[in-house]
């Protein structure tokens, strides 16, 4: 199951998180309502998608968090950059 997620990962972490939310109960355990996944899917997906594996029920571990940041500035870095092209496509 960990080679599939890693697979789909890479084709992105929406696609990657959609089949982790459906065929497995990690992103439930992780959270306690719909609302907060359903926005980091559409917000912050890779912070989301580690979050949910990371968490084993009761806490995170530190490396667990070290993982989680990784992945906060992955996302911030991909709407910067997306921004910063629409805002240059923009000026032209």
């Amino acid at each position: 199951m960990g080679c599939l997620i890693a697979l789909l990962a890479m084709i992105g972490p929406r696609v990657a998180l959609f089949f982790v939310w459906i065929g497995t109960n990690f992103v439930d355990r992780a959270f306690d309502s719909f609302f907060v996944p359903a926005l980091g899917f559409i917000f912050l997906p890779w912070t989301t998608l580690i979050y949910a594996l990371v968490y084993d029920g009761r806490d995170v571990s530190p490396f667990g968090w070290f993982l989680v940041a990784i992945a906060v500035v992955a996302d911030l870095s991909s709407l910067g950059a997306s921004s910063r092209q629409g805002y240059r496509t923009q000026r032209v």
